[in-house]
Parts: C-alpha cells; structure tokens; sequence
C-alpha cells in the first residue's frame, strides 16, 4: 500500500488512503496472520504490549510491520492527568516508534491515573477552558518527543460532568487548532457517549472538524439497560453502522479499523465483520448517487 508523507509544522506525517480497512492486532490472531498474509490494509498494535518486550512479540511485530503499516494505540499516555507527563515512558514509546515507523500513534482524551497509580481505565475529564489548556501544553509536550503529531481518541463516557461549559466535538476541535493534533475517531464510543449522557450523536457527528480525522474507529459494546459499556466484545451494533455511514457522508471518508478487546473471534470472523464497512460505504455512495 501506497503511504503518503506530507509534512506538517516541521513533523514526519504518515497517511493511509481514504479507503483503508484494518484490523486491531490482537494475540489470538498472530499465527493466521504469519500463515496466511492476508489482505488487510494495515494493523493496530497497542503500544504498551511491544514498549517493554525485547523478544519474540517485538519481533512478531517487526515481521508484520515489514509487511503492512502500522500504527500505534496507546492507553497509558494520560493526557489529561494533573500528574507530570511521565518521561519515561515517552522515551520507551519514543523508541518503539522510531524502530516501526508507525502510520499514526495514537492514545485516548483521558486520564488514567495520578500520584504515581494507574487505575488501568480512561477516565473522562471536565470539559473546560481550563482543561483545554491543560491538556494542549502537554500535547505539545508529547509532539515535541515524538517529532510528530499526537491523534487522540474521543473516549467513551458514562456521565457529564456538571462544570464542563465546552461540547466535546468543540473541545476536540479547539485542541487540534492549538497543537495540530489529529482525531482518532471512534464511531462507537459516539454512540456510547451519547446514550449515557442524553447527546445526539448526529450533532456530534456534524460538529467533527474531518479535516483532522486520520481514522476511525469499529467497536462493539454491551447494552446494560440503563446503560451502555464500551467493551470492544461484541460485533458492532446496527446503530453504529448508521452513524459510521454518517461519519462516512460527512467527512468524505477516512481509514476505518475494527477493534475486539474481548470475546475474541476467529481471525476469519473479524475480517468478515470488517468488510461490512465496505458495504455501508458502498450504501452512501449509492444514496449520494441517486440524490
């Protein structure tokens, strides 16, 4: 697959094609994929699996990486923790990134832990001014170390907080303007977060800058009655189907990858599951035609 490589204030700027499909690389699925090559456009390693390993899952990586891109997902950033950034941590991810010359790396709009704990779970923080410029410091700060551009993930949230004055597709839209980040957009932590705080996903959808979107993200989630967990366990629902069509019609399109955290299928089953989104697409691309 063809990478472009323009650059962006000074920093190395990898791109997929609009119309990349992608899979979460996920353990269970390492041997089909020595085995088999298959055809996917590119994989996504969560970065905290490989930072650390100097055997044989760093040079699994390195054998896929040779053969598709990569990109990077972390979840132990906490970007928007009040703890310092940790130093360490970024020079390990500093390291992993320079070796696998990663498509994109990514991490979440969150806060995982403080005073040296990590709660391993991302947090939701208060949307506000003050938080905005908290936040864009210490993306800046991470940029600065990587030599590239940060996209974080919009996180999946279970209530709001009563002192937020910004709309969450605002603050993300603030933050790429002051730092020159990208989105990691995740259609099911939309639907997510609108179900448990009473949002319109459409409206969300709509307020998206897509000129800053380089993916989006495929999830399942599970249905708790009087709310919705983000669990990356189940297919992915009708609902987030349609809005992904309406992700799709709105921002022309961007690299779309499906992730499974639990309840993990066979290899050939997740990659059934993505080629649906060629379908939706296809679905848009029909209804724009016949408009």
């Amino acid at each position: 697959m063809r990478l472009e490589r323009p650059e962006r204030r000074g920093r190395l700027r990898l791109t997929l094609p609009r119309r990349a499909l992608g899979l979460g690389l996920r353990t269970p699925h390492v041997d089909d994929i020595l085995e088999r090559w298959p055809t996917v456009d590119w994989f996504e390693a969560i970065s905290e699996n490989y930072i650390d390993s100097a055997g044989r899952p760093r040079a699994i990586l390195r054998r896929i990486a040779e053969r598709y891109p990569v990109s990077l997902h972390g979840v132990s950033l906490s970007i928007g923790s009040t703890a310092p950034l940790d130093r360490n941590y970024l020079a390990r991810l500093k390291r992993l990134v320079d070796e696998l010359q990663p498509v994109t790396v990514s991490d979440h709009l969150c806060w995982t832990g403080v005073g040296g704990l990590n709660s391993h779970d991302l947090l939701p923080l208060p949307l506000t001014e003050e938080a905005l410029s908290h936040v864009a410091g210490r993306v800046l700060a991470v940029q600065d170390v990587l030599g590239r551009p940060l996209a974080l993930e919009n996180p999946s949230s279970y209530l709001r907080f009563t002192h937020s004055t910004l709309e969450e597709p605002v603050f993300l839209r603030a933050l790429c303007e002051a730092t020159g980040c990208e989105l990691l957009l995740d259609i099911n932590n939309v639907h997510v977060t609108c179900q448990n705080t009473g949002g319109d996903p459409a409206l969300y959808l709509e307020a998206i800058p897509w000129d800053r979107v380089v993916q989006m993200h495929l999830a399942g989630h599970e249905d708790c009655g009087t709310h919705l967990v983000d669990t990356h366990g189940q297919p992915v629902a009708p609902e987030v189907w349609s809005l992904y069509e309406l992700g799709w019609r709105l921002g022309g399109g961007a690299p779309t990858l499906l992730e499974r955290d639990s309840n993990i299928p066979a290899f050939d089953e997740c990659l059934a599951e993505l080629r649906l989104a060629e379908r939706h697409r296809a679905g848009v691309q029909a209804a724009e035609a016949c408009a």
